[in-house]
This record gives structure tokens, sequence and C-alpha cells, in this order.
């Protein structure tokens, strides 16, 4: 488990810094986008993995690296518009924006470290390709709930939802062993 969370963190610290950079060039621009925006944005990444995972012929020079880390970044992107709404207008400023994006990262990594548990690293016997799978089933999950005005019966919210595609692209990178 140690490992786990060694290797998680490194990834999240490789996102980070993508998401900083970004920061840097369009601010906090991202915060007009609704969560249905966010759900497709993942839901194009997710797909761009899987075209990656099946075809052997690649027109874009970016591999899945950068795909999983866009997706984890959207997931932090998601919780936070989740927990503070969306506005009009960008309004957050750096310290903020990493104020908001740590604390999502601190409880997602807290329910891995509970779910880790509990289903005893089974993720590591997984192949990557399942965990796009994953993924691609919850971004439907998510748009079948937002059709339902983001009521569920028995299934968990929209917020799980992105914390387990979080999780799933960490541990998609930590198996790619390319982080």
């Amino acid at each position: 488990m140690e490992e786990t969370k060694s290797q998680y963190l490194k990834v999240i610290e490789s996102s980070r810094k993508v998401f900083k950079d970004k920061n840097l060039d369009y601010g906090s621009s991202w915060r007009i986008l609704r969560v249905s925006s966010f759900v497709d944005q993942i839901h194009i990444k997710a797909q761009r993995i899987r075209n990656l995972q099946i075809n052997e012929d690649q027109k874009i020079d970016e591999g899945q690296v950068p795909e999983f880390i866009g997706i984890i970044n959207y997931c932090i992107m998601s919780l936070i518009q989740i927990q503070i709404g969306v506005v009009d207008e960008p309004d957050l400023n750096g310290t903020e924006v990493f104020e908001l994006y740590d604390n999502k990262v601190n409880e997602t990594f807290e329910l891995m470290l509970k779910k880790n548990h509990d289903y005893g690293e089974a993720w590591r016997d997984m192949e990557i390709s399942s965990l796009t799978d994953l993924i691609i089933q919850k971004i439907f999950r998510m748009k079948s709930i937002n059709s339902n005005d983001g009521k569920t019966i028995s299934s968990e919210g929209i917020e799980s939802n992105f914390q387990d595609i979080l999780n799933y692209s960490v541990f998609a990178l930590i198996l790619s062993k390319t982080y």
C-alpha cells in the first residue's frame, strides 16, 4: 500500500504541474463550464485513449499519458465546480484554484485508500484497456444521471463517478510505468 501511495502522489504531482502550466496560460476560464461539458471533455479524451489502444495507426503525436493526465485534471475541475458552482466569468486566482485543487485531490486520495484497502489492490491485475472501458462506462452513467436531473435511485451520484474516473486514470498511469 505504501508503494501505491507514493506512485499515486507522483502521478498527481505530474498532473498538477500540467494544470499549473495551463492555469498560467488560460487562468480559470474552465470555471464557466457546466458539469455536462466536463463529462463530454472526459468522454472525448477517454474515447481517444480507447482508439489509440485499438488502432495501430496514430495521426497525432501524443500518446495515452497526456490524455489520462487531462482526464485527471478535468475530474478535479469538475469536483470543484460541483462544490462551488458554475460562473459566467473566470473568478479564481492561482492561490484559490490550487487550494481547491489540492482539497479535491486529498478527498479523492482518501477515498482511493479506503477502496484500495477493501479491494486489495485488485486494479494492479487489470489491463489499462479495462480501466479505459470502466472510465467510458462511468461517463455513460453520468450522462444518464444528468438526463435524470442529477437524481439517482440506488446509485452513486456524479461526484463519486468523477472520483472513480480520477482514480482509474491514476491507476492506468501507474500501470503504464510512464509517469
